[in-house]
């Protein structure tokens, strides 16, 4: 044996024997391996939990979407004049509030039905498409007509090509946001991810170039182009894997989807609601304190309301995995419900402490007019928690009362109080009247979880088939 091969061999002898320190002192080099097994084995566990992994990754969506859209109209703001911005955004923002509302929420429907569709997957998918890009076609179709009225500042839209560009759009982001709703009841989660990416860089990428070919509506091409390229890419996804394989996993149980057009009416309803209180309260702050409140507290919603987005992203694995398995949505609620609760406190404890200086990158005046109402508007994250907890159970039980009358009554007593407390406190008193109505609201509904929550769990020995999802209990319950 040469001398290098003796030294090679005894390095290697070396690292086979076991480490002589001390064990009150332990080897130096062993905490990067003992540190990537850890989180080796956390992941591993993470991914294993259907639950968990698909709600952080959906989270995570929504907060990317949230990130990567504000970029795209900071892009805009230096490419474009400011009455080009304001023009399309104004268009921009009115075909995804027609989509909205043309959609009849069946993107939610499909995060609930897709999960025990079973070979009925790609009907039940097809269907809803054709159904909510007609009625958005026909919303904007009449959002058209009645332009001069509603309107007249976006006037430019009656031109053929853009009228006609302008239904398409409407029509294709009802597909847009439909399709996630199908890939995550697939648990395709890291596609609703990945879409969401591709379409925020794409319509990035695409504004760079429409702004060096000088294309003067190169706002709204590249939104539109990035969606179309999102659109293919996610059903190619959805239609070529996901389906197939969710298809083929029938095990002959599937449930038909029936009555999903009353259900998602019904959500369709409590959505209204839940949008009421988003849109009447800056309204209020509007006729109330004028522009510069509206924009304070504006921009402190808009942070705040990150949070609600992302808990209710993460919600709809709850619904899910109640979904397609209803015996085990007791356990999958409380987990739930401790997870978005542990996770919240963190984030709020950051915006609580840290709201001065968020603000601050917006400008002083920010800083000081909306430091109190955006911590406030971050403490209601923590009730939401329960409530979307209730949501979420309410729409895996078909509890229809339910799913219309907790967003109800949130937008009543937000909206009502609102209206008593901003003329005598301003801002603060809106961020009160957010934080007096959800944190009396979840008091209320703690008590209902944890009612159903005990009534839902089944006897050790019942057989599954005598709970299917039709026909799981609960006040509302779609019979």
């Amino acid at each position: 044996m040469s001398i290098l091969d003796h030294a090679r061999s005894r390095r290697r002898t070396a690292s086979a024997r076991p480490c002589s320190c001390p064990v009150e002192l332990p080897c130096e080099c062993s905490y990067p391996v003992l540190l990537r097994a850890r989180l080796r084995a956390a992941t591993e566990r993470l991914r294993a939990d259907a639950l968990m992994h698909n709600g952080h990754v959906l989270a995570a969506s929504s907060i990317v979407a949230a990130g990567l859209g504000a970029f795209f109209w900071i892009l805009a703001t230096r490419y474009y004049s400011v009455e080009s911005v304001g023009r399309s955004y104004a268009a921009l923002s009115a075909a995804m509030f027609l989509a909205t509302l043309g959609s009849l929420n069946l993107g939610d429907a499909l995060v609930r039905f897709v999960p025990a569709a079973g070979r009925h997957t790609r009907r039940l998918v097809l269907w809803c498409y054709a159904v909510s890009a007609g009625c958005s076609a026909l919303v904007a179709i009449g959002f058209l007509l009645l332009l001069p009225v509603v309107a007249p500042n976006l006037r430019y839209l009656h031109s053929p090509v853009l009228a006609v560009s302008f239904v398409a759009a409407t029509a294709g982001y009802a597909i847009f946001v439909l399709q996630d709703g199908a890939l995550t009841g697939t648990r395709r989660t890291g596609w609703v991810l990945g879409e969401n990416a591709v379409f925020a860089v794409a319509k990035s990428l695409l504004l760079a170039g429409c702004a060096a070919l000088a294309v003067g509506t190169g706002i709204l091409v590249a939104w539109a182009v990035a969606m179309v390229v999102s659109i293919a890419l996610a059903n190619v996804v959805l239609f070529r894997r996901a389906v197939p394989v969710h298809e083929a996993a029938d095990d002959g149980s599937a449930e038909p989807p029936q009555r999903v057009l009353r259900w998602a009416g019904a959500d369709y309803l409590g959505n209204l609601f839940s949008f009421a209180s988003y849109s009447a309260v800056p309204l209020i702050v509007l006729a109330q304190l004028g522009p510069e409140g509206s924009a304070y507290y504006s921009l402190a919603f808009v942070i705040a309301s990150t949070l609600f987005v992302a808990t209710f992203s993460m919600g709809h694995s709850l619904v899910v995995e109640g979904a397609r398995d209803p015996r085990r949505l007791a356990e999958y609620a409380r987990r739930m419900l401790r997870h978005t609760g542990l996770l919240l406190s963190g984030a709020v404890l950051v915006i609580v402490a840290g709201a001065p200086w968020i603000l601050s990158v917006f400008g002083p005046a920010y800083a000081e007019n909306g430091t109190t109402v955006l911590r406030l508007l971050a403490l209601c994250a923590l009730p939401i928690a329960v409530t979307n907890v209730v949501i979420q159970v309410s729409r895996v039980r078909r509890a229809l009362a339910w799913m219309v009358g907790v967003r109800m009554a949130s937008a009543v007593m937000i909206i009502t109080l609102v209206a008593l407390l901003l003329p005598r406190y301003g801002l603060v008193g809106v961020g009160l009247a957010w934080v007096i109505s959800e944190y009396t609201l979840a008091a209320f509904l703690l008590v209902v979880l944890r009612r159903w929550l005990r009534g839902m769990e089944p006897p050790a020995a019942e057989p599954r088939a005598a709970e299917p999802v039709a026909t799981e209990g609960g006040e509302g319950d779609d019979h």
